[in-house]
């Protein structure tokens, strides 16, 4: 047999339907680590916000319900999507990438949008509120997705300029909020989809150095951003107002010690420790669970990253590879971020700790796109 007559018979190998494939090691490995993170979020978000609800809502269970109701619905969908082939998601990418866009304009619109702790982000559909930036990330991945798997190797280059003026409009309205975390997220999906797509190292090496200049004069352009760096290399020189949290978060993992203070017990979430159920729910964990928690979260992360990895490498067909390798990077870089920033190694941006954070709209979203991951694990070999 020849070399060409084997690739012939490879290229034409029947890939297996998602409802006839077993469930291997990945899909396995990748549902019981998103359970886990699903399973401690609950959790915390109970004991990071049961205080402040009490004083504020009179109700200790003000964000809780409303987080179980969001896993809820996060996970029905996640169910579904992971049954449901993921090649057919493709003639939905451009539907996904125009309501995202409608979504983010009508942050702006007065009556529609909500304005919070001076930023735009939300819109308001009667009690409920969503974050079309969530959105966003899974539509800039799955029309990357289908661009770029429909150009060769040796032409993804061409793909370039449109996956480029379509990030730039979406990123310019994210950022326009403001918010330049969530902007730097889906820039850092963005090069993922290029690298995974063959994208030239010499053009991504400019095009990564080009990004951070662009991301370094953007933090510098503004104020408050400019005082969050500096209060990251020295929270000290203003304890009391920008190194407020990065001081408290420190002072609270320091206070769990090895073991922890135990469930519940934690004294940051008294009013010390501000978003402490959103932003800064790391430190909970850390300050109740102890540091031997806070590093088994870490190390979940990193199986999720390597596993998904390993998906995309080995996935079916060239768009769920990418589809894969955009999802993964997603987590990892949003929870790389949140923890970072909590650690006081990063500046803080407000992006929530994906799967644990409270947050309707990011727990929703990202178990949509983690069920579709899912699928692809559950067809790759």
């Amino acid at each position: 047999m020849t070399a060409l007559t084997a690739k012939k018979r490879i290229a034409q190998r029947p890939i297996p339907s998602a409802r006839a494939a077993s469930r291997p090691a990945r899909y396995v490995v990748l549902a019981v680590m998103a359970m886990l993170l699903v399973l401690l979020g609950i959790v915390m978000v109970l004991s990071a916000a049961s205080v402040q609800d009490l004083r504020v809502h009179n109700n200790a269970w003000y964000h809780q319900r409303r987080q179980l109701i969001w896993v809820a619905m996060g996970l029905a969908v996640l169910v579904g999507i992971s049954r449901i082939d993921y090649r057919r998601l493709k003639p939905f990418a451009i539907w996904l990438l125009g309501g995202s866009v409608v979504l983010l304009v009508m942050v702006f619109v007065p009556g529609i949008g909500i304005r919070a702790n001076g930023a735009s982000r939300w819109i308001g559909i009667g009690a409920a509120t969503f974050q079309p930036s969530e959105l966003a990330k899974l539509a800039i991945i799955l029309y990357g997705s289908v661009l770029l798997s429909s150009r060769s190797v040796d032409n993804v280059h061409l793909a370039l300029v449109p996956l480029v003026v379509v990030l730039g409009g979406v990123g310019a309205l994210v950022y326009s909020e403001p918010d330049l975390g969530t902007t730097a997220i889906l820039a850092a999906i963005a090069a993922s989809l290029l690298f995974f797509a063959g994208l030239r190292l010499a053009i991504m090496g400019a095009a990564a150095t080009l990004g951070v200049g662009i991301l370094g004069a953007l933090t510098l352009t503004a104020g408050y951003r400019r005082e969050r760096l500096l209060s990251m290399l020295d929270p000290w020189s203003d304890p009391l107002v920008t190194g407020w949290q990065s001081i408290q978060a420190g002072v609270a993992m320091s206070n769990g010690g090895l073991w922890g203070l135990g469930l519940g017990a934690s004294r940051a979430k008294w009013g010390f420790l501000p978003f402490a159920q959103t932003d800064f729910i790391f430190a909970i964990v850390a300050e109740e669970l102890g540091f031997v928690a806070a590093i088994g979260v870490v190390v979940i992360y990193l199986v999720i990253g390597l596993t998904g990895l390993s998906t995309a490498l080995r996935a079916p067909d060239r768009f769920g590879q990418l589809l894969a390798a955009g999802i993964t990077t997603w987590i990892m870089i949003q929870a790389y971020i949140n923890i970072g920033a909590v650690l006081g190694v990063l500046p803080i941006t407000g992006v929530p700790l994906p799967l644990v954070s409270y947050g309707g709209s990011s727990m929703l979203v990202t178990l949509t796109a983690y069920g579709v991951l899912l699928n692809i694990a559950r067809q790759t070999p």
